[in-house]
């Protein structure tokens, strides 16, 4: 009976002790693999940020500015300095030497209209008592070197005028056919070989702008090779200077070429 109380006691510890490890070596195993899961993964290091492409980038928009204002300086600098060539290379006596761009042999400083600032306005109002010219008319004293543009109520407006030389001067009525704003010159071919024949050499054909001849504006006289027109001489206004045309200040030939219309008349009186 002890016996059998014995091996039946030893049984229970060997199972006890068995049952024990077991749970023991499974709880181990369990810690051991939560342990092993639970731990963060080793973080990757982060790639380092290209800090050279920025700065490429800045480095690229800085430049793209800064050729855009460099070119804008360059357009400044060439206008100024062709400006400043054309002022003083436009000095001149005569109508050719303003065309040729000579240069005088006293240096004068330039009388291009529009570098110079010798054009202004000479337009006044004044009194006018010929009833028989309708207003809107034009009429040319040659004698007077001026254009007298009719109003209504006894009144015109007066604007100082170059006129033809001698011998290239006329006389007759007509109407404005055509105007145009800075409008191109083509010479007549007799024009041409005149002034050929004395050495002076001009263009068959000039594109409009402040360096023409006829300046800002023009107005056709018709059935005449004539025109009403501004200038790039601003100095020979007043004078018998040119081939039959009538020469204005460009602020003047601008003032007129906004009140006339196609089909005024025209009346020019030696």
């Amino acid at each position: 009976m002890q016996k059998s109380a014995t091996f039946a006691l030893v049984g229970l510890i060997t199972i006890g002790t068995f049952l024990g490890v077991e749970f023991m070596t499974a709880a181990l195993a369990q810690a051991n693999y939560s342990s092993a899961y639970s731990e963060s993964l080793p973080k990757q290091p982060k790639k380092p940020v290209k800090k050279r492409g920025i700065n490429q980038a800045l480095q690229a928009n800085q430049t793209v500015e800064a050729r855009k204002k460099q070119y804008q300086l360059q357009q400044q600098r060439i206008a100024q300095t062709n400006a400043r060539a054309r002022y003083g290379q436009s000095g001149c006596y005569s109508f050719f030497d303003c065309l040729r761009q000579k240069k005088p042999p006293q240096q004068r400083r330039a009388t291009t209209a529009s570098l110079s600032g010798l054009d202004r306005q000479t337009r006044s109002t004044v009194a006018w008592k010929e009833a028989k010219y309708a207003p809107g008319t034009i009429i040319v004293k040659t004698p007077e070197r001026a254009l007298y543009y009719v109003l209504p109520d006894g009144k015109a407006l007066r604007y100082d005028v170059g006129v033809g030389k001698e011998g290239f001067q006329w006389s007759g009525n007509s109407k404005i056919v055509m105007k145009k704003e800075w409008p191109s010159w083509r010479p007549p071919q007799q024009m041409i070989e005149r002034e050929a024949a004395k050495g002076h050499i001009i263009p068959e054909f000039m594109e409009g702008g402040p360096d023409n001849p006829l300046g800002a504006r023009a107005m056709y006289i018709g059935g005449t090779l004539f025109r009403i027109h501004g200038t790039n001489n601003a100095a020979s206004i007043g004078g018998a200077v040119s081939s039959g045309c009538i020469r204005m200040m460009n602020a003047d030939v601008i003032d007129l070429y906004d009140r006339v219309k196609v089909g005024s008349r025209v009346y020019v009186y030696q």
